[in-house]
């Protein structure tokens, strides 16, 4: 009888002692966050919960770093760079007399590149007759053309067409352009620089 009760008190206090074990240790939480549990470097800022880093700030591209330089140009900076009649298209958004851009009839193949800064725009092979007497093009490079809403006439709402790099004013989009797109990019020969392919230099 005493060696049974001996084994019920024994018994006991090992149950005791296991409780207190679980509580007394601390629980890992699965929601930790393994670089906290190390010696942080000073001289990373990373940001476990928000994902975020030090180079996040930091321009994405060369294109963006371009693109600050650019939009940070005093007007008086663009008049010294540019024509009066590119001034007067790109950076106060006007508009060149239609068939007088010199750029309305080229066939030569190349690429037709901002003036403000030089970035490609459009390809010659996106490049069609629009009968409108201004270059148009179906198509632009890449994402270095932009659009935003233009409601400067009224009850004509367009869709003006901008340079992605510098916000140059180039011109208008329109959905009666020929496949594949059906789009037609009506831009003005005093936004463009055109650069000849090396086939059409030789």
């Amino acid at each position: 009888m005493a060696s049974s009760s001996g084994l019920t008190l024994q018994s006991s206090f090992v149950s005791a002692r296991a409780r207190l074990d679980s509580v007394s240790r601390p629980r890992k939480s699965q929601f930790s966050c393994p670089s906290l549990s190390r010696p942080r470097n000073s001289s990373l800022s990373v940001c476990c919960s928000m994902g975020s880093s030090a180079s996040s700030q930091k321009p994405d591209n060369l294109q963006e770093a371009e693109k600050s330089g650019f939009t940070s140009l005093s007007e008086d900076e663009w008049k010294k760079r540019l024509t009066p009649e590119q001034y007067y298209v790109t950076r106060q958004k006007g508009t060149e007399r239609a068939f007088t851009g010199v750029y309305c009839n080229t066939k030569t193949p190349g690429v037709y590149n901002c003036v403000c800064c030089d970035t490609p725009l459009f390809d010659s092979s996106t490049k069609f007759d629009s009968g409108t007497g201004w270059p148009s093009y179906y198509k632009t490079i890449g994402n270095n053309v932009k659009t935003k809403l233009d409601l400067s006439i009224i009850f004509m709402p367009r869709q003006e067409v901008v340079c992605a790099v510098c916000n140059a004013h180039l011109g208008h989009v329109f959905d009666d352009g020929p496949r594949p797109t059906g789009k037609r990019f009506c831009i003005n020969s005093a936004a463009l620089k055109f650069e000849a392919s090396e086939r059409a230099r030789d």
